[in-house]
């Protein structure tokens, strides 16, 4: 059944064969929706499209799998035990969670069954589940925090919370007892990368007390490039050409790379928490 929301996408709901999936990420991950609808500008996850919604805008569709806390008991009994990633192409805690509950169902049997999970979400409808969370052993708790700039992330992030909720997020998790991580990134050249930027999101985040935390550059896997393309030409046509510099010559990404992680590991040595960070 497909349903119009206010934000015009376009939700249907599937049923799903299988949802406790091999992962790169970790053993195995759990996407209780294909598709987000945070249509975040940067997100890798659109490569998905190519197998799903080929002619579709990624942020413009979610398919619910509304039968995922059923398939995911079955696959739990059968499956060998290993670690989960919640979620690996979609954001577990996105705006149609609050309606389907899909996420929160699938985490209490994951909680209930001993596994290990790891989450990352940019949404704080996460905090209404860290009831589940607290107390249970092997979880990490993710938030991705690009940018303090709210102006910034309504463009590159539009529908996902904005950095101050994030924040407040990780400390609602920390105030729980979590294991709590930080994933700083991507970092969007000329937007998000300067040396303040990312000092200053490091020092948030260290005034947080993340456990450990990742600094990402922005990776041009499919479909990125175009979302990034439309969005400079709408919002920041004097970039362009500077953007086309940096990721389609190899000397000028290597230089570009170096610089950028060299900032994040010297603001993390001045704060005192480069032993926490990972470059990814």
């Amino acid at each position: 059944m497909a349903i119009n929301s206010v934000s015009k996408i376009n939700y249907v709901e599937k049923e799903c064969k299988s949802v406790l999936n091999k992962s790169g990420i970790a053993d195995y991950a759990v996407n209780c929706y294909t598709g987000c609808a945070h249509g975040c500008v940067y997100c890798y996850a659109r490569f998905t499209s190519r197998f799903t919604h080929p002619y579709e805008v990624w942020g413009t569709y979610v398919d619910v799998k509304i039968n995922a806390p059923e398939v995911l008991a079955k696959e739990i009994r059968r499956k060998a035990p290993g670690r989960v990633m919640l979620s690996s192409v979609c954001d577990a805690w996105q705006p149609a969670e609050p309606r389907y509950g899909l996420t929160r169902q699938c985490l209490e049997m994951l909680v209930r069954n001993k596994l290990e999970v790891s989450t990352l979400t940019k949404n704080q409808l996460a905090s209404r589940d860290l009831d589940i969370l607290a107390g249970a052993e092997n979880i990490d708790f993710g938030v991705t925090i690009t940018s303090l700039d709210k102006q910034l992330c309504r463009i590159i992030e539009p529908m996902a919370s904005s950095p101050e909720k994030r924040l407040e997020l990780l400390e609602k998790a920390k105030e729980k007892g979590l294991t709590t991580y930080a994933f700083v990134g991507p970092l969007l050249p000329f937007l998000s990368d300067s040396a303040e930027s990312i000092k200053n999101v490091l020092k948030a985040i260290k005034e947080v007390g993340v456990d450990y935390f990742y600094v990402d550059k922005t990776n041009l896997r499919y479909g990125v490039w175009p979302a990034l393309l439309k969005m400079l030409r709408e919002r920041y046509p004097n970039l362009l050409e500077k953007y086309r510099e940096i990721f389609f010559q190899p000397a000028a990404n290597a230089r570009y790379v170096e610089g950028i992680y060299k900032n994040a590991r010297e603001s993390a040595a001045k704060l005192g928490i480069a032993d926490k960070l990972t470059i990814c």
